[in-house]
């Protein structure tokens, strides 16, 4: 592929378009700030306004959220894997019907693979801007969001309906349910049965991994986060690795399924047949199946980055704890 071939599978971190109206949540103070980034895949905004940078199945979906401090994203679910590794910032991720069953704070780098079927939350509770990439199972990402019953009434008292259909309508602008739509229903006492309230010793023990400790484990090959053998061992259709400059290699190699590349620290040079281009911490790159490529660090000082590829397990319901 030529460099020109190559440029729409790049997504740099300057080029983002946010989307500031992705949630039913837009309106909700303490939520009212936050920016949604679908980079590749449809994601699961619910407006029309969000943009899409690379619509290329994948089998998985990346994305990301950019929030200013004391911003946070309301407590909702997901059907497939929700994971997020910090890029910048200080993050508390807390979960459960109320939000109160647990709580963990990342830092930058750090990794956390949240179970399907809990409710979940987070905000950046540094003191500056901060930005976590998200990696969500299936190309559909599991058919979108399932929002705790009181996020859906608080909304509503700020002018947001979501729609039956998935959709979002803004009364403020004048907006109302077209005809045959149907408020999104809260779910039932009976259904709310079916999201655990998991520990932090489930939750943290399980899929929170940080940084440091990844680095160490990368010394000789890269470190499987993500996979059937990985330190977090789950198989949510996809895998995650984290590589970093003393285990990359300049050979060349190609993967059977669609890739991706997200640099966390230091610039990393990729060569492809074909071209090279250099990413920096927040770019995303996407390689086809099949193409000859190396990844290796361009410049002296610390350097990392995520490597995520299909698997073909299901997207489904993964690890419950």
């Amino acid at each position: 592929m030529t460099p020109a071939e190559m440029e729409p599978r790049i997504v740099r971190y300057g080029d983002l378009m946010p989307c500031k109206t992705a949630f039913i949540d837009a309106h909700t103070p303490g939520s009212d700030q936050k920016e949604n980034f679908t980079i590749i895949g449809g994601g699961v905004s619910e407006s029309p306004d969000q943009h899409v940078h690379i619509s290329i199945p994948h089998g998985f979906n990346i994305g990301a959220a950019g929030q200013p401090p004391k911003c946070r994203n309301s407590l909702h679910s997901h059907r497939t894997a929700e994971v997020f590794f910090v890029l910048s910032g200080r993050w508390r991720f807390f979960w459960g019907r109320w939000g109160d069953a647990g709580e963990v704070v990342l830092e930058e780098g750090d990794i956390i693979n949240i179970p399907t079927g809990i409710f979940r939350g987070f905000e950046n509770i540094g003191t500056d801007y901060g930005m976590i990439m998200a990696i969500l199972g299936g190309d559909d990402a599991g058919g979108g969001v399932i929002w705790a019953p009181q996020v859906i009434e608080e909304a509503g008292a700020h002018g947001l309906v979501l729609g039956d259909n998935g959709s979002l309508y803004d009364s403020k602008k004048g907006e109302a349910l077209p005809d045959g739509v149907r408020p999104m229903p809260l779910l039932t006492e009976e259904e709310l049965k079916g999201f655990p309230e998991m520990s932090p010793m489930q939750v943290v023990g399980m899929g929170v991994r940080r940084y440091w400790d990844m680095v160490c484990l990368a010394k000789d090959a890269p470190c499987k986060v993500i996979g059937e053998t990985g330190i977090i061992r789950d198989k949510p259709g996809f895998e995650v690795d984290l590589v970093t400059r003393s285990c990359a290699s300049d050979e060349m190699h190609a993967h059977d399924k669609p890739s991706v590349l997200m640099p966390v620290k230091g610039h990393w040079k990729v060569t492809w047949d074909g071209g090279s281009t250099t990413l920096a911490p927040g770019d995303t790159m996407s390689l086809p199946e099949d193409l000859p490529h190396a990844v290796v660090p361009s410049m002296t000082g610390e350097a990392a980055l995520y490597h995520i590829v299909g698997t073909d397990d299901p997207a489904g319901p993964t690890w419950t704890g």
